[in-house]
């Protein structure tokens, strides 16, 4: 007699236990699980063998060696994405059923828009929250590629991602233009004559370049500059231009509170600048759903 999938023995074993689940995978161990979950690693363990024990199945190995999923366990961690993306939607359903705003908001944003001037999305993330108590609203902060990913897959609801290349399964609202200025700090041998470099002088310093989708113009004056590092995002830029050995462009509104310290300073920013649009990405044929709808609605208002 074959032997049953023990995915098939699952019937109503506690939702909350996958939720733990997908967390601790996302982040990266028990320990780094314990301040997001607020619980302790040791209650973590035994959550997760509880799981391990209803589905009958090793989902990962833990110990010395570090966190990893088992075979078992990734396909364990789709399933329950799935299930817990459908659990959302029939609630979303039920919701608007009852015309009351209840349930989650998941957006993903890229990092370093909170200083930005135009707070188009604080204020509509407000209006949300006004608009009833039951809303939940959980904000990851990620690259544009991993944030589109999980608006195509229904993880998130919607995404706040600079607009290089659209995709043809999302929808993007434009909210605002974001300038960028080429900058280098105080203790780099430019500061002292920053308002007047020259190609030549950017051909001789080193240049920290992101590793991730910048727009046409951006890359045009990249190739001016001489890379010798690169970082995830602009946070990663910022802390390599700090050193004193590396120029580096960041959004003006960001590198703000550093220049007006001192500490930093805009090279040439009549000419070595570029802008880039910042856009809202939900995705295309979605369900109706009240509170993204609220909160597109907000950011509209905003203009």
């Amino acid at each position: 007699m074959p032997r049953k999938s023990p995915l098939s023995q699952v019937r109503d074993f506690d939702l909350k236990l996958l939720r733990l689940f997908k967390t601790v995978v996302e982040c990266g161990s028990f320990t780094a699980a314990e301040s997001v979950l607020g619980i302790s690693r040791s209650a973590i363990s035994l959550h997760m063998s509880d799981l391990e024990k209803r589905l009958g199945m090793r989902l990962c190995q833990r110990g010395r060696s570090g966190f990893a999923l088992t075979d078992e366990g990734r396909e364990v961690l789709r399933s329950s994405e799935a299930v817990l993306v459908a659990i959302e939607g029939f609630r979303s359903e039920v919701d608007q059923m009852h015309r009351q705003l209840r349930g989650d908001l998941n957006m993903g944003i890229v990092n370093n828009l909170v200083t930005q001037p135009m707070m188009r999305i604080t204020q509509a993330l407000k209006a949300v929250r006004a608009a009833g108590k039951g809303v939940r609203i959980n904000l990851s902060m990620s690259t544009p590629g991993e944030i589109e990913r999980g608006v195509l897959d229904g993880r998130l609801h919607a995404g706040a991602i600079h607009l290089v290349t659209p995709l043809s399964g999302l929808d993007y609202s434009l909210l605002y233009e974001e300038r960028s200025n080429l900058y280098c700090s105080h203790e780099h041998p430019l500061f002292e004559r920053a308002a007047e470099v020259s190609a030549a002088d950017l051909g001789t310093v080193d240049t920290v370049v992101p590793s991730y989708r910048m727009c046409a113009e951006a890359i045009e004056l990249h190739r001016l500059l001489n890379f010798a590092a690169s970082a995830t995002d602009r946070e990663g830029i910022a802390f390599l231009i700090l050193t004193g050995s590396y120029i580096g462009f960041l959004p003006d509104h960001y590198a703000a509170a550093w220049v007006e310290k001192g500490l930093m300073a805009p090279l040439s920013p009549e000419r070595l600048f570029f802008d880039a649009r910042l856009a809202v990405a939900t995705r295309k044929g979605r369900r109706s759903n009240m509170i993204l709808d609220r909160f597109l609605e907000a950011l509209q208002r905003n203009v």
